[in-house]
């Protein structure tokens, strides 16, 4: 992605996901923005960008971070909202094991406190340790924590899953986690 695919990526997740009043932008209850609507406010913002651009920057994402409606009008980020939303997504069956990564230094309060989601409306979760080993890295020292998901269902613990195939859970208790070792 080139450097001005990254500032606009970054542009749309602060939009999107956090902050959408600060363009004027109004989020349905779902989270989506007109894609016209979004381009208009950006560009009166001061991000300049087009609609190729915005597609363009959706379908390059590594992340998978946005979705675009099924009529190609409306963009919404897959998930990471501070905003409320509703995504609508549906409860589903979790793989047995999901990761967590996080940075060293919030280990001992997550195993104290178990995974809350801090600022965000939900935990996040990764179906594998190197991806939860890439999130972990960008706190710092990554430490990585298994999450005992299919347990956790079984006790009636509901998880999503994003358009963009990040679990979603609203906690994960202490009881549910395991710090990985390095190797595995």
């Amino acid at each position: 992605m080139s450097s001005n695919a990254t500032q606009l990526s970054k542009f749309l997740s602060f939009v999107l996901r956090h902050e959408p009043h600060s363009i004027g932008l109004v989020l349905d209850q779902q989270g989506w923005a007109p894609i016209e609507e979004v381009i208009a406010k950006g560009n009166a913002a001061g991000t300049p960008f087009s609609r190729a651009d915005l597609l363009d920057v959706v379908a390059t994402s590594d992340k998978k971070r946005f979705s675009l409606s099924d009529d190609g009008q409306r963009i919404r980020a897959a998930q990471g909202h501070s905003a409320v939303v509703d995504l609508g997504l549906s409860p589903r069956e979790p793989p047995g094991v999901l990761y967590h990564g996080t940075a060293t230094r919030f280990v001992d309060a997550i195993l104290l406190e178990g995974l809350k989601p801090q600022a965000r409306q939900q935990v996040h979760l990764s179906v594998d340790p190197a991806t939860a080993h890439r999130v972990g890295q960008r706190h710092g020292k990554p430490a990585i924590f298994k999450v005992e998901a299919a347990h956790m269902h079984s006790k009636g613990f509901a998880f999503f899953i994003a358009d963009n195939g990040v679990w979603l859970t609203d906690r994960v208790p202490s009881e549910f986690l395991v710090l990985s070792s390095p190797s595995e």
